[in-house]
């Protein structure tokens, strides 16, 4: 067969990128040369509608070897005793969560987008906001932390169904006893959505979810370094006393419905390559390895807010707790927007993302803020000293940022210092 040279020269245009390149996105990170083989494996073949010993196809036997494993991996990691490995990305595994607990319609409360949150947690042109009610709580405006006590005035008020926890721009750790008191008190159940600091739950880095709260997705790449795809882990079955049922009228425990709602509820067939891939990545995650990771992530994430506040930055909340922060502009450069950041660092081969920023006076397409984190930079070898040679290449950039001469010269500085990080054996 003749080999897609077109195709096969963007994926080395994009290896090239990445290579060169200071990755900053809080939501990527590279992957292990054994992850990538697993992804890349003949396990992509096969068909396996259904779960581990209950499949809709003959020749099963070997998927479900490697869905167990996954299964089994993930439980370890959480300490939990029940997974679903099968969700392909995170949105996907809260679209089940939501169809396991919720009818159309039903109420929940998950923070604001603008203020942090994440397009499933209620966004109104996002399932989550379309087929239920969603009222969506903020950060206090004083010090840029949750505002627990407007969380529980709403949950009293609005008597939601589920109250969900977790972010996709929240630089501190959550106190999920406290949301267990607020949904305890109205009768909701909690969700905690731990995609982004999963990597550091799991080593123990930042406050564990359970046994506060009935179910917790993630996605299991991000700070988990895995493949691209989603995980919904429960510590301990539970009947449900909200009175959920099958489409045939059986009550059944929340696991059991939470596996109808992936199959045949939101998906058809797991991709069977992509779990092998994860289950790779989990067993990476129970490494004494991963954990010496996980802690350089949050130091080097401590010391990247420092730099920056030293340099005339606001971050939001005062720092960070976990592997990434909120870069408020208007603060040093009101004229400046995450927008024209975003366009301009990539000029210097350095990645973020424009971010909105609480009470931003601009629109979601321009933001007054940049998200950055540390995950992907950690994984090629950064430290500290290297931390502070990036905040002030970025800080460069944005003190002169119409200077092509400028974004050409800390272009060269970042590819310079990049050549001592190696990624993957490609």
């Amino acid at each position: 067969m003749k080999r897609d040279k077109t195709i096969f020269d963007l994926i080395e245009k994009e290896h090239l990128r990445q290579l060169h390149g200071i990755e900053l996105i809080a939501s990527e990170n590279f992957v292990s040369d054994q992850v990538l083989e697993a992804m890349g494996s003949c396990l992509t073949n096969k068909y396996a509608e259904g779960l581990p010993g209950k499949r809709y196809y003959g020749g099963c036997q070997v998927v479900d070897e490697v869905e167990t494993l996954a299964i089994e991996r993930a439980k370890e990691m959480f300490g939990a005793t029940w997974a679903n490995v099968q969700p392909h990305s995170g949105a996907q595994a809260n679209a089940a969560v939501m169809m396991a607990v919720m009818d159309a319609g039903d109420t929940f409360l998950g923070l604001d987008l603008s203020h942090g949150g994440h397009l499933t947690h209620g966004s109104f042109v996002n399932y989550s906001g379309i087929l239920y009610k969603p009222v969506a709580y903020k950060l206090k405006e004083e010090d840029g932390t949750i505002d627990y006590d407007m969380m529980e005035a709403l949950a009293k008020k609005e008597r939601p169904k589920m109250i969900v926890a977790g972010a996709s721009a929240y630089s501190r750790d959550w106190d999920y006893a406290r949301m267990r008191a607020i949904a305890d008190e109205v009768g909701a159940i909690l969700m905690a959505d731990v995609a982004h600091p999963a990597g550091l739950i799991v080593t123990k880095l930042l406050n564990n979810p359970f046994p506060h709260c009935h179910i917790v997705t993630t996605t299991t790449h991000k700070t988990l370094r895995g493949p691209r795809g989603g995980l919904i882990v429960v510590a301990g079955d539970f009947e449900n006393p909200w009175g959920r049922k099958t489409p045939k009228g059986q009550v059944k425990t929340m696991t059991q419905l939470l596996d109808s709602a992936v199959f045949p509820g939101i998906q058809g067939g797991p991709l069977e390559h992509v779990i092998a891939s994860k289950a790779v990545a989990f067993g990476e995650a129970l490494t004494d390895s991963y954990k010496e990771y996980i802690k350089q992530v949050q130091v080097n994430a401590a010391k990247m807010a420092e730099c920056f506040i030293e340099s005339g930055y606001h971050v939001v909340s005062g720092g960070t707790d976990n592997h990434s922060m909120l870069i408020d502009l208007r603060s040093k450069f009101p004229d400046i927007t995450g927008k024209q950041v975003e366009n301009t660092l990539v000029l210097a081969d350095i990645t973020v993302n424009k971010n909105m920023v609480p009470f931003d006076s601009r629109s979601p397409f321009q933001t007054s803020g940049i998200r950055v984190g540390t995950p992907a930079i950690t994984t090629r070898g950064v430290k500290e000293g290297q931390i502070v040679k990036i905040v002030e290449f970025i800080d460069e950039i944005l003190s002169d940022i119409d200077n092509d001469s400028t974004i050409a010269s800390v272009k060269k500085k970042v590819n310079d210092l990049m050549k001592d990080y190696p990624i993957f054996a490609y």
